[in-house]
Order: structure tokens, then sequence, then C-alpha cells
């Protein structure tokens, strides 16, 4: 079945972000939760859930799970930014409105892996 070009671009999107996490991952381990143990474990695992979910999404066998676990990702990717909203060192230099912003950016990009549920 071919789905809407953006479904692809999420998919595409999320490949990349995991890419990133196995190219960058010390900007991962920054900002990880201190109560969190095996840090590059963590960026490392998030990364390869991200690249498989990614490539999942594109797959009519997969794409209901790989939305699943997407949208479980993100929820569970709000507590790294209510994290960082808790004091200056677990800001890790990024401003305080940046913050914020990513808060209804997140739950933007659950609502946009979700829609894809009804496809």
């Amino acid at each position: 079945m071919l789905y809407p070009w953006h479904l692809y671009l999420m998919g595409a999107m999320y490949v990349l972000a995991g890419l990133m996490h196995f190219i960058k991952p010390r900007v991962y381990m920054r900002i990880m939760p201190r109560y969190l143990p095996y840090h590059k474990t963590l960026v490392y695992l998030s990364g390869l859930c991200e690249i498989i979910l990614g490539l999942g999404v594109c797959f009519s066998p997969t794409k209901n799970l790989s939305v699943y676990g997407l949208v479980t990702m993100l929820i569970l990717f709000l507590l790294v930014h209510f994290y960082m909203l808790s004091s200056k060192k677990a800001a890790a230099g990024i401003p305080t409105w940046l913050l914020i912003l990513r808060i209804p950016l997140q739950l933007l990009l659950i609502y946009w892996a979700y829609q894809y549920l009804t496809l």
C-alpha cells in the first residue's frame, strides 16, 4: 500500500534523528536525567528505537505497531523535556523559552504520528 508522502517524511525524520544518537551521542547524554542509569546505553537504545520505528511506519505490516511505539517513545521523552526545565544545569545551556517551546512541539509530534493509525 502506498501511504501519503508525509508519512514517509515522518519516518525519515525519525531515522535521521536516531542516526544522530550514534553520530553525536554526547549531545544526548548531556540532557539525560541524572536519575536514569547507563546514559550512553540509553542514548544508543533510544536511537536504535527511533531508526526501527521510523522505518517501520513505512511498511503496512508494521505501520500501526511502529506508530504506537513512536507515540510511546515521544511521551517518555516528555520526561526529558520537563527534566531540562528543572535547573540551569539540566538545561544544558539551552534557553528556557526554547525548552518551554519544545513541550507543545512534542505534543504536535505525538499528534502527527497518531493520525496515521486511521490510514
